[in-house]
């Protein structure tokens, strides 16, 4: 993971490049020390481009692309933003994701695209965990929404779903309460 300080070493280091990923972190926060020690471990034997940015150094790039918190892990492809996953995540969550990104580096016209996944959650909630680690484990990307550290989140998921618990899984705008393994498969569109 090369440390990067402004948004035009991002574009100048990732030109060229089918996909590539930057975190952005802050130092000091234990959330950002999760992501960075589970992305070192997770980069061994990549070769997609990896970056990390300091927001507290480095103030253009969050800016940029709208980033609100940090950790966030950017993903790109051909030059483009197309996701973020705030928060940290475990090893074997970035381990999948830049696997598929490495082995997977184009998208084919037959190839399903990612549906929008958000996972509302609260660091405590074992089920929340237990979502998690099974999405992980079906190769899906989400964001993760962290409903005790963002009230506007918690009041705008109690609009959606009418529910306050969690976990809550946002695909494409269908709301799914609890873990609900079959309504994720079928929404999903995981079929093992």
């Amino acid at each position: 993971m090369k440390s990067i300080n402004s948004l035009n070493e991002l574009h100048e280091l990732s030109k060229g490049a089918e996909k590539h990923f930057i975190l952005l972190y802050k130092s000091k926060s234990e959330q950002s020390k999760c992501a960075i020690a589970n992305i070192l471990a997770a980069c061994k034997n990549i070769t997609i481009p990896v970056f990390s940015a300091d927001v507290a150094q480095v103030k253009d790039i969050h800016t940029y692309y709208n980033i609100k918190t940090v950790p966030s892990f950017l993903i790109f492809e051909n030059g483009k933003f197309i996701n973020s996953i705030s928060s940290c995540q475990s090893e074997t969550f970035y381990n999948t994701l830049l696997k598929n990104a490495s082995f997977h580096t184009s998208t084919s016209e037959n190839q399903k695209t990612q549906k929008r996944v958000s996972v509302y959650s609260t660091p405590t909630c074992t089920w929340c965990n237990t979502l998690k680690k099974w999405l992980d484990k079906h190769s899906i990307r989400y964001r993760d929404i962290d409903i005790s550290k963002d009230q506007n989140a918690a009041e705008n998921l109690m609009k959606k779903s009418g529910q306050q618990g969690v976990p809550q899984t946002d695909i494409n705008g269908t709301i799914v309460v609890g873990f609900d393994e079959n309504k994720l498969k079928k929404l999903l569109e995981i079929t093992n």
